[in-house]
């Protein structure tokens, strides 16, 4: 799954996107409103972190911009501002969740998850689809034998992907918006190379191949 965050702190910043790319995210990090809202309206985000006290364009702008041209990326909002009525403001130009600062990874983190599964109609929990359980928290995946499997960063983001969209058709294309972030090379013939350790891992018949048009997650 693909995470932007838009933080200004220069301490901040870069330390939640190693956090959050230590827990299985590909993490693109903005400094400042324009490029941010720039960024947010071209790739394709599976959520955003975004703080409001941002410099070049406020982080409720930013907000309001997304919302006015139907961007409906799941938004939590990040910032030091406690007073109730800016947290209205934010939940009114269509932020998804609030966290006020100082705050421990772990409570982000989870928001964040919650906020994906809600996006994508999945229950809260472990993610599981068919006989298939994705242990969020290791990066591990149980088979419907009840076999664990480790899973590399990559495997791990990409059999992430498929399962918060099974039974849709998905190109090799948006696989690698996903699952890479923006400095990365994507490579999106490496996408083959990983779908068939997944297969190796979970059964041949969990994905299935469309050709000229992507894979298909079964689960």
């Amino acid at each position: 799954m693909r995470l932007l965050i838009v933080e200004d702190d220069t301490s901040l910043g870069p330390l939640l996107k190693k956090e959050m790319e230590r827990h299985g995210f590909a993490v693109d990090l903005a400094d400042n409103g324009v490029d941010g809202e720039s960024m947010g309206a071209v790739e394709p985000y599976d959520a955003v972190i975004l703080d409001l006290g941002l410099p070049k364009r406020p982080g409720i702008e930013v907000l309001q911009h997304w919302r006015a041209n139907n961007n409906n990326v799941p938004v939590l909002i990040l910032t030091a501002r406690d007073a109730w009525h800016e947290r209205v403001d934010g939940f009114k130009a269509g932020a998804d969740d609030y966290l006020g600062k100082s705050f421990h990874t772990e409570e982000l983190l989870a928001r964040i998850n919650a906020l994906i599964k809600r996006a994508n109609k999945q229950p809260g929990g472990m993610l599981k689809q068919g006989n298939i359980t994705l242990d969020e928290e290791r990066q591990c995946v149980v088979d419907g034998s009840g076999k664990e499997h480790e899973l590399t960063g990559t495997e791990y983001r990409l059999l992430r992907y498929f399962m918060h969209n099974p039974g849709k058709i998905l190109s090799k294309t948006i696989l690698t918006e996903h699952v890479y972030d923006y400095d990365s090379d994507k490579d999106s013939n490496v996408i083959e190379v990983y779908v068939k350790r997944l297969r190796q891992l979970l059964g041949k018949d969990v994905i299935e191949t469309r050709r000229g048009q992507g894979y298909i997650f079964r689960g």
